[in-house]
């Protein structure tokens, strides 16, 4: 059974993995993360459109593949899908077996809820915001 996201905390966890400046990304309710390597002037749109068509899982099709990340600086897991640019924090508090597997099908039912449900809890807009050399 999935429970409710700590926001705070999972946008906290981002700003950690996500230290490159120049990296503008949003999160949407369940934990997922969308990052945006050319972003464009609607910032949650861009990333609604691209989760709306990579977050879904499909099983038995590209949209069913992840892959789990074991984090150093973090505690818990990122699941990556079949786009490189949506990620999805599994907390180590959320599933009860830790095995890779099980890590793995909870983070993508996660990233499907939030590709079908799209919901945007945080919008990180860098653009510009880095120092000159």
């Amino acid at each position: 059974m999935m429970t409710g996201v700590n926001t705070e905390r999972v946008i906290d966890v981002w700003q950690r993995l996500l230290a490159d400046p120049r990296k503008s990304w949003v999160l949407f309710e369940h934990g997922t993360c969308v990052v945006l390597t050319a972003p464009e002037e609607e910032l949650a749109e861009q990333a609604t459109d691209l989760l709306k068509k990579f977050g879904p899982a499909h099983a038995g099709s590209s949209a069913g593949d992840f892959g789990v990340i074991d984090l150093k600086d973090v505690e818990g897991w990122v699941v990556t899908g079949h786009h490189n640019d949506v990620l999805t924090y599994v907390g180590p508090d959320e599933p009860q077996d830790q095995s890779q597997i099980a890590v793995g099908l909870f983070g993508r039912s996660k990233r499907h809820r939030d590709g079908t449900e799209l919901h945007v809890v945080h919008v990180e807009h860098k653009r510009g915001s880095a120092d000159p050399a």
